[in-house]
């Protein structure tokens, strides 16, 4: 028996490695636990290096299975890539798609939309990952991360998808209680729903003044207030409820704009925007998954166009 790593394995490894677990890795499998355990123990056994720390509760991967786990992504990634060169038909694009997005947005939009590209494109594998705070982007962990704002790092290469403006709204039952401010500054005197995402300066408000031919003047105010979250639909129900002030996207509130439950704040001024763009490393420029996915979302989000002066607007983290 070879004493090295085996082809085969690395696909075990990657899905043990994904799932986190020893369990999930054998939901995902479709076989059992114990297999799982045993067909791990072979491998460290054979390599001669512990792969996993495992715990009663959960299980984490060694240095040594780090390196491992991001060497077969990447191998795996390759043979889909070569795979998808060789194939007669380069318009069907094969192989693992792994993709991060925010909470909020992933849920709303992103998983939406890729429930739609699998049915196009049914032989690629979509791995969907929504987090709090997006990964960084020098880290391999993924082949596409949606993200807010274009990013300054220039080893990944950053497609725009949408533009996405945020307003300031209030419930009517709020603003008759409380009055309504008519200048940035004033909101220091209000109670504002503040949401924490990514890296964005916390109960930091950037506003500036509309103005014809574009922005004028900005404006920074440090509001505060007594309800907080990591989640936008729920910080768009307190504002339903009358707490307080919101900075949401536009698509995220515009039927309750319409309908009359909310209310726009300081209409004069707007936030910096904050689109959105799909980022993914250099080297896979040429990856008919991450092209075609990229294209189908710019798709999908065109139906958005229209609001603002033909701005995709309004999509929100």
């Amino acid at each position: 028996m070879s004493s090295g790593i085996q082809p085969a394995e690395l696909g075990f490894f990657v899905s043990l490695g994904t799932c986190g677990s020893l369990s999930g890795a054998a939901r995902e499998l479709g076989i059992s636990t114990a297999a799982v355990s045993k067909r791990l123990s072979q491998m460290e056994a054979r390599l001669g290096v512990p792969l996993v720390n495992r715990t009663t509760r959960r299980m984490s991967l060694t240095p040594d299975g780090e390196v491992l786990f991001e060497h077969a992504r990447r191998i795996l990634g390759e043979i889909g890539d070569l795979d998808q060169l060789l194939s007669s038909s380069k318009s069907q694009p094969k192989g693992l798609l792994r993709v991060n997005a925010t909470l909020g947005f992933g849920r709303l939009h992103i998983a939406p939309a890729i429930s739609q590209y699998v049915l196009k494109y049914p032989e690629v594998d979509v791995q969907l990952q929504l987090s709090v705070n997006p990964p960084p982007l020098t880290e391999d962990q993924f082949d596409v991360c949606i993200r807010f704002g274009e990013p300054g790092d220039t080893r990944v290469i950053a497609r725009k998808l949408a533009s996405n403006r945020r307003l300031l709204c209030a419930s009517p039952k709020y603003l008759a209680a409380r009055g309504e401010p008519s200048t940035p500054g004033e909101l220091v005197r209000h109670n504002c729903i503040c949401i924490r995402q990514g890296d964005e300066a916390y109960g930091t408000w950037r506003l500036h003044r509309e103005r014809d031919g574009g922005p004028g003047p900005g404006e920074t105010v440090k509001v505060r207030g007594n309800l907080t979250t990591n989640d936008g639909e729920i910080a768009v129900n307190w504002a339903l409820d009358g707490h307080g002030i919101l900075m949401r996207a536009e698509w995220d509130i515009e039927r309750y704009l319409e309908s009359g439950r909310l209310v726009r704040v300081l209409p004069a001024y707007r936030t910096p925007d904050a689109d959105i763009y799909a980022i993914y490393p250099q080297h896979q420029h040429q990856s008919a998954r991450i092209r075609t996915l990229i294209e189908f979302l710019s798709q999908s989000f065109e139906r958005f166009a229209g609001h603002q002066g033909g701005q995709a607007a309004g999509l929100s983290p």
